[in-house]
């Protein structure tokens, strides 16, 4: 039997809000809500981001780029609350126009470079320092693949299972359902593959790894949306393999602090404008904190 009753009007119209947990900045249409220009920072790359697992992709990137020895990855990490709106800024539009975080400025040159999408920048930035993205045609194109089924899966497990499972006004068995399936497919999609590679792309890690391992590798954790139990993770065992390996890596401990705002206060770096505002901020806070 149907959960609901309800039956779609000829034309939708937007006139009451949705419920669930962003309903404050849901809407239907794009643009700036109001006039503030985005903060810049002395550093070649600013970064206007928050610790989501999109906006973890790009810090864990800069991290291992600087842990490499590249000083032209030095950056400035400017929180964005999107719970607050603030990606609707007109400077934030201006870099993103389409209002999702992360976005990237890159000023090294004589004019800014915007860069939106997890994904462009993860390459953008491959590409700009020449590392993390194999340039042997057949390597690069497997590491391409699965960085691009990344952008095209993770919805399915962010705004299809996690929304109906934990964000949703009211729990519907029917999307519930169609989205833990879909869930469960693509973790065993990633099973097979890491039961025959060490990363995702092969032997090497690159910005597929980077590019999974917030989604994935905290599904398997049992870190997203409280939902391991439900979802059985624990069977992946090849992605909690890999997923452990990676979360050992200095770098990506950095990346996961940048701009996060939830969980113990020593994980959360709120702002990130130099390499010493990992020890200062987490001694700072832990101080407050006790």
């Amino acid at each position: 039997m149907p959960e609901t009753s309800y039956t779609p009007p000829s034309v939708w119209t937007w006139n009451k809000a949705n419920g669930g947990r962003f309903a404050n900045i849901n809407r239907p249409i794009a643009g700036p809500t109001h006039d503030k220009d985005l903060p810049r920072g002395q550093h070649p790359l600013q970064l206007y981001s928050l610790a989501t697992p999109n906006g973890v992709k790009v810090t864990i990137m800069l991290e291992e780029l600087l842990a490499l020895g590249h000083q032209g990855a030095e950056y400035d990490a400017w929180l964005i609350r999107i719970n607050e709106g603030q990606q609707f800024s007109s400077g934030f539009v201006a870099a993103n126009p389409n209002s999702k975080i992360p976005a990237l400025l890159d000023c090294s040159g004589q004019e800014p470079v915007r860069v939106f999408e997890s994904g462009a920048i993860l390459v953008y930035l491959a590409e700009k320092f020449g590392v993390f993205l194999p340039t042997e045609p057949a390597e690069r194109a497997e590491c391409m693949s699965w960085l691009f089924w990344q952008m095209g899966s993770a919805p399915y497990l962010g705004g299809g299972f996690g929304h109906f499972y934990a964000y949703a006004p009211v729990k519907i068995e029917y999307a519930i359902d169609r989205f833990a399936m879909e869930v469960k497919r693509q973790m065993d999609v990633l099973n097979r593959r890491l039961a025959e590679s060490p990363f995702i792309a092969g032997d090497s890690y690159t910005i597929a790894d980077m590019a999974i391992w917030p989604w994935y590798g905290g599904m398997a954790k049992g870190q997203l949306y409280e939902g391991g139990e439900f979802l059985q993770v624990q069977e992946y065992t090849h992605v909690i393999r890999w997923a452990d390996e990676i979360a050992k890596r200095p770098a990506v401990k950095r990346g996961r602090m940048v701009n996060r705002v939830m969980g113990p206060l020593e994980t959360q770096l709120h702002e990130r404008h130099q390499a010493s505002d990992f020890d200062t901020q987490t001694q700072d806070k832990l101080k407050a904190a006790t």
